[in-house]
């Protein structure tokens, strides 16, 4: 389903559970998906109080590699000019997920442990998260998530207590991945696509037109069942 309303905000949602489905609908919903933005939870508790609330997992893994950048951001204002020589071109290593990183990807991410021990300590707390992801049982994920917390709690790294604080107000919904598995993949591949449809017309003077564009692309329209037999092509 694709819906389109003008704004971002609470009352745009709560527009599209009005318009676009029905009591009915929002009864059988049992699960849904969204990132920790309050406006999203709030709206989705108002509207399908009895659905699991899930925690998207693109968004927790961006919340967690900004903490580990807020971290690297810190330590390269404080570092001296020699300091700062051993931490260039490490940036983009940080965010690479393990299955993307070369040998030489990893010998120059475990040489940060001799330049800057914050860093090394941030990063290996990210690599520790990934483990989580894996778990299939959520009492195991859950003693992870505890664990891990309280590693991350003691490096006395302020972004990543802060990141702790985070999954905390929301544990529930982010130990609820591992037993639906939903995520917003979806929802963000149209986002993408929506983008493009954007950034090809060079933007929109109308918001109508845009919608058009967007339902013409990646709605669900059956055109060839409103063109009449006699006007369409052979």
């Amino acid at each position: 389903m694709v819906w389109i309303g003008q704004g971002k905000g609470r009352a745009a949602i709560d527009r599209f559970f009005a318009e676009a489905l029905s009591d009915y609908k929002r009864a059988r919903i049992q699960t849904a998906c969204c990132d920790m933005s309050q406006a999203y939870i709030g709206v989705i508790q108002a509207h399908c109080p009895g659905a699991t609330l899930v925690m998207d997992r693109f968004h927790i893994v961006k919340a967690l590699n900004e903490a580990v950048g807020e971290v690297r951001k810190e330590q390269w204002r404080e570092a001296a000019r020699d300091a700062r020589k051993a931490l260039k071109g490490r940036r983009w290593l940080l965010y690479r997920h393990s299955s993307t990183r070369t040998r030489r990807d990893l010998r120059n991410l475990k040489a940060l442990d001799k330049h800057n021990r914050r860093i090394y300590r941030a990063w290996r707390l990210k690599e520790e998260f990934e483990h989580f992801w894996t778990y299939q049982a959520t009492w195991v994920a859950e003693r992870f998530l505890k664990q891990w917390a309280k590693s991350a709690l003691l490096s006395r790294l302020e972004p990543l207590r802060k990141f702790v604080h985070t999954l905390r107000r929301h544990q529930d919904a982010v130990l609820a991945f591992i037993g639906t598995r939903l995520n917003n993949a979806i929802a963000e591949g149209l986002n993408r696509i929506v983008k493009i449809i954007k950034n090809q017309a060079s933007g929109f003077r109308h918001l109508d037109a845009f919608s058009d564009m967007i339902y013409l692309t990646v709605g669900d329209l059956h055109l060839s069942g409103q063109i009449p037999a006699r006007l369409r092509p052979l």
